[in-house]
């Protein structure tokens, strides 16, 4: 038998343990006289049993001498009554809570879990948790099973119930994790790499960045298609560059650059038309818009025989639609290619590669993001080589807290002030950027800072109002820009600090990929030296009545989720859409249509026999003829659905307004839905 004395306040508790389960429980005091300390008040209950009964104090003396005696704390009385009877103690670690309950848990490194100033076991620990998780909210299921992780990797329960009471809030315990700085690598001179010297001297280029280096190594001017994934701003645009005038400079065709939104295309335009001036033409292809206004006229030239010609996606995409070609292509670049991800624009994009490696067979192909799930999928399926350097120049904490709504604008109040109180290295004060899902929120927060310390900032601004914002940060005259999803897209705020009040954009939850932009605003090298990210998640709150994710999950899933793989499948539009522009693109060669399809990434579904059936296209002989009707539904970008429901409309109504406006009604309700 094994007999088991725990010190109490002002008692003992006695456990008789046979190795395997309690016999009994019992308590005793321990009383000093002329003879030492000895045992007084014993009682003693079986197994199971509810009362203790009163036992002679001799049976206590009886169990002790003839039982393996272990303490839990070598109280000086209890070893003075237990040596005078020459029973030596073995010390046992084992948890108290389990203690209370009659249970016998020893502790270990192993199980062993720090709570206070004491240990306890794992299964205690984790009931503490749920208990205290219970007053803070409602927390999803993948909520505990984040903080049980935790719970294993810290063996602290208190470091833990930090993230749940704020109040409390220590830095080091809110902790999610800590991405270091990638140490910069050597890069050469351009005079050093085999490009035409009068491109490198027009390029404005002396060193080379990491991983335009990193492209060089890996045989972006002996014509490797490559996939270079990289952060916004590290010089993805000019691995293009290098590439495209290289091969045109040396008679190997001309460069297509192609970029999804037209004011990036004007851009760039403008850009490559600037500098290189003297070396190549450069045209621009973009969509035309209906309205004849100033600031919808083309900015540029727009000759489809321009050696350098940069356009949108769509813009170039119309020249294969329309059964024409862009001949002797010697490098095409992909700019934000992440886009093939876009439910609308995604499968468009997709196709748009297939029928331009179905013209240009022999070009290099370049695929530039910032951010994309799953790179060496993707370029397995593209392809191409991978080139991925993470370019984080400085290191960058992730913090991660829960807490109510209406707690979150104190300590955010309180980061806020914390961190514009510091000073980096290089004699800056920290700023922070408040990410938050409306424009009502962004006025409700920027008021309770106070206006001297910080200011709103979202599209709704007038393009004045948000310039003094801009000055007023960029001066260090405030602490603090309260904005929404706009500034992860474009205005560039050197901030130390990005504090997330909530987790969605409008009602819809962030994507790993918008997650990832936004957080890298925090840090820059020439202003920092570290960055800090703190996510406050509110415990069962959700912006969507249909979202199955609460806010505090959806916290966890964006810390530790990878980005998906891209893999679109698309649906019967998007499907029928594709097949009609591949066919318009091979003059209808079935082989070749099927030979583009197996280039794209994401799953076409079959589509040929809707299309026959609709009387759309007709099938002779491993040809696809394409009636006047298909062909407009290539050129103009929708699919088999969208067209029949044009067909039908036309029957039924005479004017082209009516007939858009119950189009687009009929898409909102479908949305809505």
């Amino acid at each position: 038998m094994i007999v088991i004395i725990a010190p109490q306040r002002g008692s003992y508790k006695l456990i008789l343990f046979d190795g395997r389960s309690v016999r009994e429980t019992g308590v005793f005091e321990l009383a000093h006289s002329t003879r030492g300390y000895r045992p007084t008040n014993l009682k003693l209950r079986a197994s199971g049993r509810r009362n203790y009964q009163n036992v002679p104090t001799k049976k206590l003396i009886d169990l002790i001498r003839g039982s393996d005696v272990r303490i839990t704390k070598p109280e000086p009385g209890l070893l003075a009554f237990l040596g005078d009877f020459q029973v030596p103690p073995a010390e046992v670690k084992l948890c108290r809570i389990c203690l209370l309950e009659d249970k016998v848990t020893p502790l270990s490194k192993k199980n062993g879990v720090r709570f206070g100033r004491e240990h306890i076991c794992m299964e205690c620990a984790e009931r503490e948790l749920r208990r205290e998780m219970g007053y803070v909210g409602r927390f999803g299921t993948r909520s505990f099973s984040h903080i049980r992780s935790l719970l294993d990797s810290y063996r602290d329960v208190d470091r833990v119930l930090s993230l749940l009471q704020p109040e409390q809030r220590d830095p080091s315990q809110t902790l999610f994790d800590r991405m270091e700085a990638v140490e910069p690598i050597d890069t050469q001179h351009i005079t050093q790499l085999p490009v035409p010297p009068a491109f490198a001297k027009a390029s404005g280029v002396e060193y080379l960045t990491p991983v335009q280096q990193l492209a060089v190594n890996a045989g972006l001017l002996e014509r490797q298609d490559l996939l270079v994934v990289s952060a916004t701003a590290s010089g993805k645009t000019f691995v293009g560059e290098m590439a495209g005038l290289k091969n045109l400079l040396e008679g190997k065709g001309r460069l297509l650059f192609l970029v999804p939104l037209v004011a990036l295309a004007n851009q760039k335009y403008l850009r490559f038309r600037e500098r290189y001036k003297g070396l190549a033409s450069v045209s621009l292809q973009t969509g035309r818009s209906r309205l004849n206004l100033p600031e919808t006229r083309p900015v540029g030239e727009r000759n489809t025989r321009a050696e350098i010609i940069v356009g949108t996606y769509e813009g170039v995409d119309t020249v294969f639609r329309n059964g024409k070609t862009l001949a002797d292509i010697g490098t095409v670049v992909i700019d934000e290619v992440q886009n093939l991800e876009e439910p609308e624009r995604g499968h468009r994009l997709d196709g748009l590669i297939a029928r331009i490696k179905y013209a240009s067979p022999k070009a290099q192909f370049l695929y530039l993001s910032a951010t994309i799930g799953a790179p060496s999928v993707l370029a397995r399926k593209l392809g191409a080589k991978l080139v991925r350097y993470d370019s984080r120049p400085v290191p960058l904490e992730r913090h991660l807290i829960f807490c109510e709504k209406k707690k979150k604008i104190q300590f955010i109040k309180a980061m806020v002030k914390e961190e514009f109180g510091r000073r980096s290295s290089k004699g800056y004060h920290g700023q922070t950027i408040v990410f938050t899902n409306a424009r009502s929120r962004c006025h409700t927060l920027a008021d309770a800072l106070g206006q001297n310390v910080a200011r709103p900032y979202h599209s709704g601004l007038t393009s004045q109002e948000r310039r003094q914002v801009e000055d007023l940060f960029a001066s260090q005259k405030i602490a603090c820009v309260v904005t929404t999803a706009a500034l992860a897209a474009g205005v560039d705020f050197p901030a130390s600090q990005v504090i997330f009040d909530a987790l969605a954009m409008g009602i819809k939850w962030l994507s790993v990929q918008e997650f990832n932009q936004m957080l890298g605003r925090a840090g820059r090298p020439d202003f920092h030296d570290q960055g800090r990210i703190v996510i406050l998640a509110e415990p069962g709150a959700t912006y969507s009545k249909t979202s199955k994710v609460t806010e505090e999950e959806m916290a966890i899933l964006l810390l530790k989720g990878e980005m998906e793989e891209v893999a679109p499948v698309y649906d019967l539009e998007g499907s029928s859409e594709e097949f009609a522009a591949n066919a318009v693109a091979c003059h209808g060669d079935e082989a070749q249509i099927q030979w583009m399809e197996r280039l794209m990434v994401g799953s076409l579904e079959p589509v040929l026999q809707t299309l026959t059936e609709t009387k759309l296209v007709k099938r002779k002989k491993g040809e696809i003829e394409l009636t006047d009707l298909a062909r407009v539904m290539a050129r103009h970008f929708i699919g088999v659905e969208k067209l029949m429901r044009v067909r039908d409309l036309v029957r039924e109504m005479e004017d082209p307004l009516m007939i858009a406006a119950e189009i687009d009604g009929t898409k909102a309700g479908e949305e809505r839905s």
